[in-house]
């Protein structure tokens, strides 16, 4: 179930909320009982064996794209 991290504007806690992504807009209540939350925007982090580039170990490509070899740059 994907997890959600929320901040309480009353009181700044910093907190998360596990919910099916059908629910993921919903508010949520602070630990503390607060109602007014804002919804953090989260990244995501894959780890795991491999090579220091893209997902696989795959290198980098530099095609396609401004600054990618495309443009001349």
């Amino acid at each position: 179930m994907p997890r959600y991290e929320f901040r309480c504007r009353a009181c700044g806690d910093t907190f998360e909320v596990n919910r099916p992504m059908a629910e993921a807009g919903r508010p949520a209540t602070c630990p503390q009982g607060h109602a007014d939350t804002v919804k953090l925007l989260s990244t995501v982090a894959f780890t795991g064996r491999g090579g220091s580039g893209p997902v696989g170990g795959a290198p980098a490509s530099g095609g396609g794209g401004c600054c990618g070899g495309a443009c001349g740059c």
